[in-house]
């Protein structure tokens, strides 16, 4: 599985773990940059120890060390969904250990124990850790079920969806609810990576995606119909449907502000 990662429903996604050396690059760039910040931030607040309580002078500086080690990695993470400075420098991203993006509580997590095993053994720990581990996660990322992964230096390949011809006419009448973004990849990469699966792990996989997609579909698809196909289908209708929604927005919003643009000039005068 070098080519790839394993995601929860058994589906190999295209995009690799990133390397040891691209995550100990990425993480001495975030600590240069949090230790910079941490400087600047001391500097600050002695210059203004002379309006302060010199016995409060601990609980500052441990304040200081928390807001920049945890509150300030954690936020950036979140918002960033999980490409801090160094990351994004070096083209990786964190992600849950099912692919997804990562969430408040996950970057919580990394960032909290990182305290211990990057910053007070400077590194040491994480580096063993990532060593040890097929996925080269350090204990923050065991801890928040997350791994780095690359999004630079790779093309995706995804199936292509084009809706077989005798479910079309079903497809079009059947009720499709918005499938969970983790079942709609999990589907799209199962779907590009049936080919080189083994048969019995195809199939099973095969009737497990399609017995979770049918979940969000009314009614079912035609007896005897193979779970990928149908599985091509429900996607290739969804993006249909998604595709004309979009396109209904646009020109909605483009008559509206045509509507604006004329409005001065063509309200029509109560008076006459």
């Amino acid at each position: 599985m070098r080519d790839g990662i394993l995601i929860g429903e058994g589906v190999v996604l295209d995009a690799r773990p990133a390397s040891f050396l691209t995550r100990g690059l990425g993480v001495f760039l975030d600590m240069l940059a949090i230790f910079v910040l941490l400087l600047a931030t001391l500097l600050i607040t002695a210059r203004s120890l002379d309006v302060i309580d010199p016995d409060l002078a601990p609980a500052i500086g441990i304040a200081i060390a928390v807001l920049v080690m945890v509150v300030v990695p954690t936020t950036v993470e979140t918002l960033s969904r999980g490409r801090s400075l160094g990351k994004l420098a070096l083209g990786i991203r964190v992600v849950r250990d099912d692919g997804g993006p990562v969430r408040f509580r996950h970057a919580f997590l990394r960032a909290l124990v990182g305290i211990g095993e990057i910053w007070l053994t400077l590194g040491s720990v994480a580096l063993v850790a990532s060593l040890t581990n097929d996925r080269g996660k350090r204990l923050g990322d065991m801890a928040a079920g997350t791994y780095a992964i690359r999004v630079r230096g790779g093309k995706a390949t995804l199936a292509p969806l084009v809706m077989p011809p005798y479910l079309a006419a079903w497809a079009s009448r059947a009720d499709m609810r918005r499938l969970p973004d983790g079942l709609a990849l999990a589907a799209r990469q199962f779907l590009a990576r049936a080919g080189r699966l083994h048969p019995a792990s195809r199939v099973r996989l095969g009737q497990e995606l399609a017995g979770q997609v049918e979940r969000y579909v009314a009614p079912g698809p035609p007896p005897g119909t193979h779970p990928e196909t149908f599985l091509v289908a429900v996607l290739a209708e969804r993006r249909d449907r998604d595709r004309a929604t979009a396109q209904r927005m646009e020109a909605a919003a483009h008559e509206q502000a045509e509507l604006l643009h004329r409005l001065p000039y063509s309200v029509p005068d109560p008076s006459r």
